[in-house]
């Protein structure tokens, strides 16, 4: 059985690592951000659902009266 020849893998990770750097880098230097961000005013919505207009309860069959 052949021996795994891993003589070349530090060279390709490192490569590997420095091309993905760069890459990241050139697509997040393409984006543009404003220089003042400012802060959207967030209104809370009443959401009304089935079970918030009846009350329920649920029973666990434990607390059931024996028949």
């Amino acid at each position: 059985m052949p021996q795994l020849d891993t003589s070349t893998w530090f060279i390709n990770i490192v490569s590997m690592i420095l091309t993905l750097f760069i890459v990241f880098q050139l697509k997040i230097s393409k984006h543009s951000y404003p220089t003042h961000p400012e802060a959207k005013t967030t209104k809370m919505t009443k959401h009304s659902t089935p079970w918030e207009s009846k009350w329920t309860k649920i029973y666990s069959p434990l607390s059931l009266p024996q028949q």
